[in-house]
């Protein structure tokens, strides 16, 4: 029988479930919805390893969507989930033309999408997104992936995965924004400060609290806002009391995507505190929605428009005084659109066909 249909097939620790969670992977969302937008003959399908915890497929989007609930499986039930998605990989192959592969993160996902693509004789893509680019990640090993099939999405992470891995991606192709997104921007700004993130030890957001308690003994009328739950939250919540920051930080919990960026375009300055990045959506979202960052990052190796990089605290402090003192212009900064990045993530896929 042909095989009448292409089919792109992305393998995800996560997605969200059908229409909702739109905080859980926000920059592959985007990068999914956008590639199904732009290629409206091309089936996507996406197998989620982890989450949601459920195993019925579903529909997202107009993209089909096969979780697996593998995120309590331990040791052998390990292999035999890795086993069973190869296997629906391979059943999707046999019933369609399987243009490719595309794992998120250079993990047990690329560890099943670059081994299934060397056999069958399939293009494999695998998008470095952070934690992956580190030493720690001994799933390398297993993939012994190639160059060329390596995207980062920074100049820093191809940088972090060289220098851990000894391979070097070949290829940079950033995450970026969804401008259709952004309502009008303001005529004024409601909150002097702004942070999103998840409240995980990894993320830093003690020194966050510590930055908005200085600030506040030289400006008494300071107002902050953050967008975020985890794992460290109780403890966040404890040092705001304990600082008396109560009146100043308003802590809003985990938002939809969609609530967060108005907020993003009624702040001043987005403070980053996280000491590891490989490129934060909530940077390019901050920038286009006016705002102006500061953290102790630098994704990319040349200087970005509003975005000031900074190497410790006091530096922190320092350049938000300065930034406050300063005639702040609120102004849209556009460094990636999601458009170009998946023109860029489906080019691969096709170069020399």
């Amino acid at each position: 029988m042909k095989k009448t249909e292409d089919v792109l097939v992305i393998l995800s620790p996560a997605f969200p479930p059908k229409e909702r969670g739109t905080e859980w992977v926000p920059a592959q969302q985007l990068l999914v919805k956008e590639i199904r937008s732009q290629f409206p003959g091309l089936a996507i399908v996406v197998i989620s390893l982890f989450y949601p915890t459920q195993k019925t497929g579903y529909v997202w989007n107009d993209i089909r969507v096969i979780p697996f609930d593998g995120v309590n499986q331990k040791r052998l039930r390990r292999v035999l989930l890795w086993r069973n998605v190869w296997k629906r990989i391979n059943s999707i192959k046999k019933e369609k033309n399987v243009v490719g592969i595309l794992s998120f993160w250079c993990g047990e996902c690329a560890l099943i999408g670059s081994w299934f693509a060397k056999l069958n004789h399939l293009r494999h893509y695998c998008w470095i997104c952070g934690q992956d680019a580190r030493q720690t990640n001994k799933f390398v090993k297993w993939i012994r992936p190639k160059p060329g099939e390596l995207v980062a999405i920074s100049d820093f992470l191809a940088r972090e995965f060289f220098t851990n891995h000894q391979i070097k991606p070949a290829h940079v192709i950033p995450i970026a924004i969804d401008k259709k997104m952004f309502p009008e921007l303001p005529g004024k700004r409601e909150f002097d400060i702004i942070g999103v993130g998840s409240f995980s030890f990894q993320k830093n957001y003690n020194q966050f609290v510590t930055v908005l308690a200085a600030l506040k003994e030289k400006y008494p009328d300071l107002k902050a806002v953050h967008c975020g739950s985890g794992e460290d939250e109780e403890n966040i919540k404890q040092m705001v009391k304990k600082l008396d920051l109560e009146q100043t930080l308003c802590l809003k919990g985990l938002l939809p995507h969609a609530e967060v960026i108005p907020l993003m375009q009624q702040a001043k300055i987005l403070l980053h505190p996280s000491s590891y990045e490989g490129f934060g959506l909530v940077h390019l979202e901050a920038l286009y929605a006016g705002a102006h960052v500061i953290s102790f990052t630098k994704a990319m190796n040349q200087p970005i428009k509003n975005w000031h990089v900074v190497k410790n605290q006091d530096e922190m402090i320092h350049k938000t005084i300065e930034l406050f003192e300063s005639n702040i212009s609120y102004e849209r900064v556009l460094i990636y659109s999601i458009e170009d990045t998946a023109k860029k993530i489906m080019d691969l896929f096709f170069l020399d066909i």
